[in-house]
C-alpha cells in the first residue's frame, strides 16, 4: 500500500545498476524528468534565494541545475547513485564552478554534517525509490536524510507524480518538521481538451485539509499532472507553536 505501483513497471527505479545501464545507453544525452526548469523557475526563485547552497538529489544527466547556474544561483552540489552519471556530468562542467557533482546513494548521505544545506530539489528521486524494493524504509531513510541536511528556513522541494494521499504519509511526520505547501502543475505538453483556457493559478497553493489531502471539490485539468510539494523546515519557535494533526488510518 507504500509502493507506487501505479507508476511503476518492471524496472527497478532505486537499482544503480539499472541507472549506470541507463546511462551508459544513452552517454552524452540530457534529459530532464517531469518539468523543465522554466516551468519550475516561478517556484525556485519564490523558496530558493541565489546565493542558497543547493542539494540537487538524483541529478541525472538533467539540465536543471545548468538552468539554475544560468539564473544566478552559485553553489548546487548534484549527488546520484549513479557513478555512470557522475562522471560524465562532472567532466561536462568541470569549468563550471558553481556546479559540484559526487556519487552518493540518497539513503545514506552521511558524508554531510547536519543543516549544510539551504535547499535540497528533487525531481523524481523520492518517485524512483518509490518504485523500488523495501520503497516505505527506503523512502524514510531519504526523508530523514533530506531533513538532517536542511538548514532551519530551509526547504526540500519534492516534484513528483504523488498526490497527497501517496506522499503525505511519508512527508508529513513531527520528526521531520516541516511546513508543507502544494502545488499542482499540468505536464509541459498538457493540451486542454477543445482548445479551453483555464483561469486558474499555478502559482497558488492548494489549501490541503488537515487530514492532508486535496479538497474534496479540487478537479485535476491534467489527470497525470505533477505535484510540488515544497517542504519548509520550521526553527525550534515554529515547532512550539505547530498544531499536529496524526495521520489517521484511513490515510495510511
Amino acid at each position: 500500500m507504500f509502493r507506487d505501483v501505479s507508476s511503476c513497471n518492471t524496472y527497478n527505479y532505486g537499482d544503480a545498476l539499472y541507472w549506470d545501464s541507463r546511462y551508459i545507453q544513452e552517454a552524452g544525452g540530457a534529459f530532464d524528468w517531469y518539468q523543465r526548469y522554466s516551468s519550475l523557475r516561478p517556484f525556485v526563485r519564490r523558496y530558493v534565494p541565489t546565493s542558497s547552497r543547493v542539494l540537487m538529489v538524483g541529478c541525472g544527466n538533467a539540465l536543471m541545475s545548468e538552468d539554475m547556474v544560468k539564473d544566478g544561483y552559485e553553489d548546487i552540489m548534484n549527488i546520484d547513485i549513479s557513478s555512470v552519471a557522475i562522471d560524465m556530468m562532472r567532466r561536462k562542467y568541470e569549468f563550471v564552478p558553481q556546479l559540484k557533482y559526487m556519487q552518493m546513494d540518497v539513503r545514506d548521505m552521511s558524508f554531510f554534517p547536519d543543516e549544510s544545506f539551504d535547499s535540497v530539489m528533487d525531481k523524481g528521486t523520492l518517485d524512483s525509490l518509490m518504485c523500488g524494493t523495501d520503497a516505505p524504509i527506503s523512502a524514510s531513510r531519504m526523508l530523514g536524510e533530506v531533513s538532517r541536511l536542511l538548514k532551519p528556513g530551509g526547504t526540500y522541494m519534492l516534484i513528483t507524480y504523488g498526490d497527497p494521499s501517496a506522499r503525505m504519509p511519508h512527508l508529513n511526520r513531527p520528526a521531520y518538521g516541516w511546513n508543507i505547501f502544494l502545488y499542482n502543475l499540468p505536464r509541459p505538453d498538457f493540451k486542454r481538451p477543445g482548445g479551453c483556457s483555464s483561469t486558474k493559478s499555478y502559482l497558488e497553493p492548494i489549501p490541503i485539509t488537515e487530514k492532508g489531502l486535496l479538497p474534496a471539490d479540487f478537479v485535476l485539468e491534467d489527470p497525470d499532472s505533477h505535484f510540488i510539494y515544497v517542504c519548509k523546515k520550521m526553527d525550534d519557535t515554529e515547532l512550539r507553536n505547530m498544531p499536529t494533526y496524526p495521520l489517521t488510518s484511513e490515510i495510511l
